[in-house]
């Protein structure tokens, strides 16, 4: 696969948006070979938008290699800050997959499962906009906020 050439651009409005700056924080600390030093936040979110040119290019049948498992891994995790910051409550991301692409993504706080995710040809994970990731993300917060309120006692609150 060629190197593709960034969609995402400086001025892009969901850059500012508070999910997307955890995306970059999370993306930076799972960075244990420095190979985002210095980069843009731009730059670090863009291998997560996966446009049809992008996906015509990826495999239909492939093994995940350690940056999308990084990627999925930094995306769960900053769901996971973002539901601690708002229900004040320990969250915790876990990200169990298969060498061939196929598990599950949970995040929970306390004994409560508030996000559960099939995860399937991992090695496709991405967005095909910064805007559709914040959509998906901020379905998820809702979505656990919801069963946090419902069952505070099993979220330990």
């Amino acid at each position: 696969m060629t190197t593709p050439e960034p969609v995402l651009r400086a001025d892009d409005p969901c850059l500012a948006t508070p999910f997307a700056r955890e995306m970059v924080r999370q993306m930076r600390a799972l960075d244990c070979y420095g190979v985002l030093d210095g980069a843009r936040d731009e730059t670090v979110l863009d291998p997560l938008i996966l446009t049809k040119a992008r996906r015509r290019e990826l495999p239909l049948v492939a093994d995940p290699d350690e940056e999308v498992v990084a990627r999925i891994e930094a995306f769960y995790n900053a769901l996971a800050v973002m539901i601690e910051r708002d229900c004040g409550a320990v969250a915790t991301s876990l990200v169990h997959l298969s060498h061939e692409g196929f598990g599950r993504a949970l995040v929970t706080v306390g004994q409560l499962v508030v996000v559960d995710r099939t995860l399937r040809d991992a090695h496709r994970f991405g967005f095909r906009e910064l805007d559709a990731m914040e959509r998906e993300a901020s379905r998820a917060l809702e979505s656990a906020r919801r069963l946090i309120e419902t069952h505070p006692a099993a979220a330990g609150l």
